[in-house]
């Protein structure tokens, strides 16, 4: 009875531990990211209201139609007689602008480029939200990597403190031997809890970008490891001036001001209204002796109204400037954002290949670090070397493991920040 129940204990517990250790892929914590962020809910939210503001009926394209009904009544005593008085009125108008200047026209346009423009903002934060997932989830990685680096070194510690113990019980070992091991022990453990703190805080942050409420535990299932891919430079160079949203956005602007300058154009042309509609009455006149009179009318009118503003202090022709300078100035600031672009592109793409080479070079450290430390261990442990130098040596191993892992990271940062500048990095992970 007692082994069912422990076995029964051990298969709820393991399902605790599999429900709390949810897998995560990179993928999917890119999907969930794009799904529930705070940010990009509220930008989608902003792109729907452009979508909805983008119509005909906002530029002022159709008409305006109005409903009247009235209902006044009124009761009136005099010497002769008392008359009770009820006037029914009602009325319906109609208010078009025929022509404006294509003000109309330019008008939908310019809804047309705020929609697109919102679009392109929506997509800059797609962007940025997949470049902060992405680094969020390999920080967490990495401060995996490195808690089972320290957990290394003080295992290896903790080794040695008890080597340390017992010889000293055998007499080979004094007190000044077994303190110095103790410390190299507590200091590497302490190293440990702090990384394990390091781990835990960018698991919340990975949490936080995900929009994740609660202490959600994940195991996530991606390794850890940078793949070099040998890139271009003139082919990065005419993807980001394709791809790239922020360049997308800034063409959008230009376009802007260039309606801008139409809108003021139209200013100077003539504008055509036409309002028309129907009125009607009915009084109803109670006599108090006489009886009741009836009175009734209807009226129906349509006219048209040609306008031409020709002279307003000079208003428009300085707002018809005004825009023109602005768009002079957007084509100035098209250009430097390219040559802005082109310049951190090289410097990027410089980077992300010295990079790549200082990755070989903290694999060989590394290589050569743990094959040091096994045979400083072995020569530990005959009695050729002392503490101190073994302990010099698990420092240059720890440095070395964390130098490359390190490594690693910032070879996946440069490589994520060249997919973003370039404008592609949609197209890889969403």
């Amino acid at each position: 009875m007692k082994k069912i129940v422990s076995i029964l204990i051990l298969f709820v517990f393991t399902g605790f531990v599999a429900l709390a250790q949810q897998p995560l892929s990179l993928n999917k914590a890119v999907e969930r990211a794009l799904e529930n962020n705070y940010q990009m809910k509220i930008i989608r939210g902003e792109q729907q209201i452009a979508e909805i503001q983008n119509n005909w009926g906002n530029a002022g394209r159709y008409p305006y139609m109005n409903l009247s009904l009235a209902d006044n009544n009124s009761y009136n005593i005099s010497e002769g007689e008392n008359t009770t008085v009820n006037r029914f009125t009602g009325g319906a108008s109609l208010n078009w602008t025929l022509f404006d200047g294509w003000s109309v026209r330019i008008a939908k346009q310019r809804f047309e480029e705020l929609e697109q423009l919102s679009k392109q903002n929506t997509a800059i934060m797609v962007e940025s939200t997949i470049q902060s997932v992405i680094l969020s989830y390999y920080t967490v990685l990495l401060e995996k990597e490195k808690l089972e680096v320290y957990r290394e070194v003080m295992s290896l510690s903790e080794d040695r403190y008890r080597q340390a113990e017992e010889r000293k019980a055998f007499g080979t070992f004094v007190t000044y031997d077994v303190l110095q091991a103790q410390n190299s022990y507590l200091s590497d453990r302490a190293g440990f809890m702090l990384q394990e703190v390091a781990y835990k805080n960018a698991l919340r942050d990975l949490n936080y970008l995900m929009a994740e409420n609660g202490n959600v535990a994940y195991n996530l299932t991606d390794s850890f490891e940078a793949i070099p891919v040998d890139y271009s430079l003139a082919e990065l160079g005419t993807q980001m001036f394709e791809n790239n949203k922020s360049l997308q956005n800034q063409y959008v602007n230009q376009r802007l001001l260039e309606n801008a300058v139409a809108s003021a154009k139209s200013a100077f042309s003539p504008s055509l209204d036409f309002s028309g509609g129907a009125n009607g009455n009915s009084a109803r006149t109670a006599f108090e002796n006489s009886g009741t009179n009836w009175a009734n009318s209807a009226s129906f009118y349509g006219n048209f109204t040609l306008s031409f503003n020709l002279f307003s202090g000079g208003n428009r022709k300085r707002a018809l400037q005004i825009a023109k300078i602005d768009e002079e100035v957007g084509t100035v600031e098209i250009g430097e954002m390219q040559h802005d672009l082109t310049n951190s592109l090289s410097n990027l793409f410089e980077f992300y290949q010295v990079r790549k080479e200082l990755l070989d070079v903290a694999n060989e450290n590394l290589q050569a670090a743990k094959l040091n430390l096994q045979i400083s261990r072995e020569k530990f442990e005959a009695g050729a070397i002392n503490s101190f130098n073994f302990r010099d040596v698990q420092n240059i191993y720890l440095n070395a493991a964390q130098q490359r892992l390190e490594a690693i990271y910032n070879f996946i940062d440069s490589h994520t920040a060249l997919l973003r500048l370039t404008g592609t990095i949609i197209q890889e992970y969403e």
